[in-house]
């Protein structure tokens, strides 16, 4: 079976004849005299008349004579011709889909602290007057408070890990990603804060010393053993997920020993019921198992029943896998009525294999095409032994898919021009964005050798169709012209009207943060700035 090309598959916006004026036969040159130039080098040169066609599933692109919407600005910082932004002349354009909602966040937020006041009131609720004379009643009550804090950030952790499609689209995975480890810092803090208080404040109250009352706790204080291992595998997921640590471990063991998470709300809410004073008011004792419920149900739907919907009504399969260049490959997938597939250009899903070796290891991927009604996509650089076998997969074997998860989507942009920039493999997710972003898009492809460029005859087309713009930095970390991208003078030359524009980066980490300092200083709000950065 042949699939056809990428450019067959979508219908592209006619041009409305504004940007005509501004293809390659016509570009202008910079006029900013307060910015320094790009200038020209014979290595630019050099590399500019290499061509580097890539490999296609069912039909080869043939390689075009010249890239009129490329160009190269790597070690020797090219003179910056070619699209120039601030014209002068308004872009039509539809409102950004972002607006709408941009207020998700907030109201998220707020959500999430009026559940945490809530959880303190009903202490307050079930608190009698005077009730707090003493340093030992008041240890006990700072205990309490505490304890109700760390089983309210304990649910809420699990909400964010369940996956549940609602919350995807509504938080997005980054920020999910970023409150789950914000919230796994407080949570631990809180609940060793508890142990601490209520142990002292029992010592106090008893006259003994505080190992010999804890000893008495943990041994006579019904379901105490139990909260005990759970304190103990909480401390234990936090110690592994502190970045030097996560850093030598493998995704799999990581994510595996990370699941045990699931263990701590067993163990822990049967404590939280039988000893907890403040679990039982007239209140509360509606608030917590209704949160709990809201949880487990989430859990169920987003692990259990939206995976098994999914995978029954798309029966996920390789197609073929193809290389692109170094250490790259695209894995092309078939699946029934992939038109009906909830899935955008710039999302991601979790990928697992059914083969002999991998089946066990789930991974996420994000798509390197826009999703199209014959075929999806998947382009995947070798880091290790599991992505290099994915390499040798055979058409026709299963696939196991969650998702899609994330908000790296063209319909939270907020401004009516784009930036994107990718790194190495975070080409993928961007490759795929810019089938669905507006004219007088620029794109900055970042990449260490000329030969870690992939898709870069998908791209020259696409950006001739869709009036965008391609710019190849390509080089070391330390020569000239990488170490000026990620500069205020360097990014502005590139893009004078940065500030104006959604941000869209990907790719490893430090060229995520360097960027990501470089458009802070060119007052770039947080709002016009997407990230799915590499990691887990």
């Amino acid at each position: 079976m042949t699939i056809p090309a990428f450019r067959d598959q979508r219908e592209l916006p006619d041009d409305d004849g504004y940007f005509s004026g501004l293809r390659a036969d016509a570009r202008p040159s910079w006029d900013n005299p307060s910015m320094p130039s790009w200038p020209e080098s014979q290595e630019q040169q050099q590399y500019g008349q290499q061509q580097y066609a890539q490999p296609q599933y069912g039909q080869p692109y043939a390689t075009p004579d010249n890239y009129p919407r490329g160009e190269f600005a790597e070690v020797s910082m090219t003179d910056a011709t070619g699209w120039k932004a601030g014209t002068g002349v308004p872009v039509q354009d539809e409102r950004p889909p972002g607006e709408s909602t941009s207020g998700n966040r907030l109201f998220t937020v707020l959500l999430f602290f009026s559940g945490l006041g809530t959880s303190i009131a009903l202490w307050l609720f079930n608190t009698q007057p005077g009730a707090i004379s003493n340093t030992a009643t008041m240890m006990i009550a700072a205990g309490r408070v505490t304890g109700l804090i760390g089983g309210y950030l304990l649910f809420i952790q699990l909400l964010m890990m369940s996956r549940v499609s609602w919350l995807e689209e509504w938080v997005g995975s980054r920020d999910l990603l970023r409150w789950h480890r914000w919230l796994g810092t407080s949570l631990l803090t809180f609940v060793v804060a508890h142990v601490v208080f209520i142990v002292y404040g029992y010592a106090l109250t008893a006259g003994t010393g505080v190992v010999e009352q804890g000893w008495t706790v943990i041994t006579t204080f019904p379901e105490m053993i139990s909260a005990t291992i759970a304190t103990g595998l909480l401390v234990f997921i936090s110690m592994i997920s502190i970045r030097a640590v996560r850093s030598v471990l493998n995704y799999e063991l990581w994510h595996l020993i990370h699941l045990t998470s699931y263990g701590i709300l067993l163990l822990g809410y049967g404590h939280q019921i039988a000893a907890g004073a403040d679990m039982n008011g007239r209140f509360a004792s509606v608030f917590w198992p209704a949160l709990g419920c809201i949880t487990i149900a989430a859990l169920f739907w987003g692990r259990v029943v939206e995976p098994l919907w999914l995978n029954s009504r798309h029966r996920f399969t390789v197609a073929e896998v193809v290389g692109e260049g170094a250490n790259t490959f695209s894995i092309y997938i078939e699946g029934k009525r992939l038109d009906k597939l909830p899935v955008q250009a710039g999302q991601f899903m979790r990928w697992r294999f059914l083969t002999a070796n991998g089946w066990w290891q789930s991974h996420p991927f994000s798509l390197s095409a826009a999703p199209n009604p014959k075929w999806l996509r998947l382009t995947v650089t070798i880091a290790g032994g599991h992505t290099r076998k994915l390499a040798t997969m055979r058409p026709g074997t299963p696939i196991w898919a969650e998702g899609p998860f994330g908000t790296f989507t063209a319909e939270r942009r907020t401004r009516r021009r784009a930036l994107l920039i990718a790194g190495g493999s975070g080409i993928a997710p961007i490759r795929a964005l810019l089938e669905d972003m507006p004219a007088d898009t620029i794109v900055i492809y970042r990449a260490s050798r000329p030969d870690e460029l992939v898709f870069r005859t998908e791209l020259e087309e696409l950006a001739e169709e869709r009036d965008a713009w391609v710019r190849y930095i390509v080089g070391g970390r330390n020569d000239p012209g990488p170490r000026r991208l990620f500069t205020p003078e360097g990014l502005r030359g590139l893009v004078p009207d940065v500030n104006r524009r959604d941000v869209y980066l990907c790719g490893p980490p430090g060229l995520v943060n360097a960027a990501v300092d470089t458009l802070k200083e060119l007052d770039v709000p947080d709002s016009q700035l997407h990230l799915d950065p590499f990691e887990f």
